[in-house]
């Protein structure tokens, strides 16, 4: 299996970690849940690997669609499509560097305290760890826009964003009428996050 197709994808079991005997850890995840997230982030595990290949292999963004081809098949999946499926928020803030600044400056507090400087975060973990922030905190984001314009750089040619969404991919590539994906496999179960997974965390 590709394991490019897998960086930077993440995949939560929503029925097991809002489960745990962890209150703190459940409350995280509840928020994840809060801000509409849930059916992106837990969506059905399945990959289609060979599709998944194709898909990017012929993929590219045109007048703000991501489109492809598989197995002779157009596939083009819009803005729209995409909140659709995974049932995101399109409103809210667009541009995460507009997260309040004191909210920003509380979140930093929280994750120095755990031991990682505050000034050391490189562009990408600066935005990650403004989304940190903003479920956090409880800040309305435009998650969809957010999300598909991320998704719109990893199919991008000659972009350095990783590959990933392999199992959202996947999900939107078994909507498109006559496409035919072969044999599928189901998400790897240790890159998933489960109760067991997190277990560690301070109560």
């Amino acid at each position: 299996m590709a394991s490019s197709l897998f960086i930077n994808t993440v995949h939560v079991c929503f029925e097991s970690v809002l489960a745990m005997d962890n209150a703190g850890m459940v409350v995280m995840f509840e928020s994840l849940v809060d801000t509409g997230l849930k059916g992106f982030l837990g969506c059905p595990a399945v990959i289609h690997e060979s599709a998944l290949l194709e898909f990017f292999a012929n993929g590219s963004v045109r007048d703000g669609l991501v489109v492809s081809t598989v197995n002779g098949v157009t596939v083009e999946i819009s803005e729209q499509l995409f909140a659709e499926t995974f049932e995101l928020p399109v409103e809210g803030l667009i541009d995460l560097s507009e997260i309040p600044k004191d909210l920003v400056f509380d979140a930093r507090s929280f994750v120095s305290l755990y031991g990682e400087p505050a000034g050391s975060f490189d562009a990408i973990t600066q935005e990650k760890f403004l989304m940190m922030a903003a479920i956090t905190c409880g800040v309305r984001i435009n998650w969809n826009r957010l999300l598909f314009n991320i998704f719109k750089d990893k199919v991008t040619p000659g972009s350095r964003q990783a590959k990933g969404y392999a199992i959202k991919i996947s999900l939107l590539l078994e909507n498109v009428p006559n496409l035919e994906l072969g044999e599928s496999s189901e998400f790897p179960s240790d890159m998933a996050i489960f109760d067991f997974c997190v277990t560690f965390w301070p109560k």
